[in-house]
């Protein structure tokens, strides 16, 4: 388990498909603003393509995030595309509804940015995500992730086209973050 300062990123456990399923993926408008493709129900049992991992996929890291004080699982966590030739990927995750505005999400990015810069050897991590999420810009800039530009009207999410921020970390720029949490 790769461990940050309150989460830990583990493998993802059959047992926790349900759960993320249930609070992240049948949530429409959440399911929605996260996924760059249109929210569709999945059959009660099916197999969901977005939590079942593959571990046969090289471009995909899926983790399931576990509260470190007591092992809860708070959401997912993902390094996607992963590009070995230009040594780049993109930071992804999701948290539970229970889980968000404590931090979590900050301590999450910086554990993924180890993973892609320390265990990966990765040169640059990169982020996109809406222009209204706040609490994704707060923890990408918290680890250093810099504002690269606005891909304008870049989303179709429920009924409207919104902005899309694109933030980028390359590997020297990031400073793994210390026990105190002072970078």
């Amino acid at each position: 388990m790769l461990r940050g300062n309150k989460v830990g990123l583990r493998a993802r456990h059959q047992e926790d498909i349900p759960i993320l399923r249930a609070e992240l993926y049948d949530d429409v408008v959440n399911a929605a603003r996260a996924d760059g493709q249109p929210w569709r129900p999945i059959t009660p049992g099916a197999p969901d393509p977005r939590l079942v991992v593959d571990d046969t996929a090289p471009g995909l890291v899926p983790f399931s995030v576990v509260e470190l004080a007591g092992g809860t699982l708070i959401g997912t966590a993902t390094l996607w595309g992963i590009d070995p030739h230009n040594r780049s990927a993109h930071v992804g995750l999701g948290l539970r509804p229970a889980a968000r505005g404590q931090g979590y999400g900050t301590d999450v990015v910086a554990a993924l940015c180890h993973y892609g810069f320390t265990v990966r050897g990765l040169r640059r991590l990169q982020i996109e995500t809406l222009a209204d999420n706040a609490a994704m810009l707060g923890a990408a800039e918290r680890n250093g992730f810099v504002r690269e530009g606005v891909l304008r009207s870049a989303a179709w999410v429920l009924g409207e086209f919104l902005d899309m921020v694109l933030l980028g970390l390359l590997a020297e720029e990031w400073p793994p973050a210390t026990p105190d949490g002072s970078g």
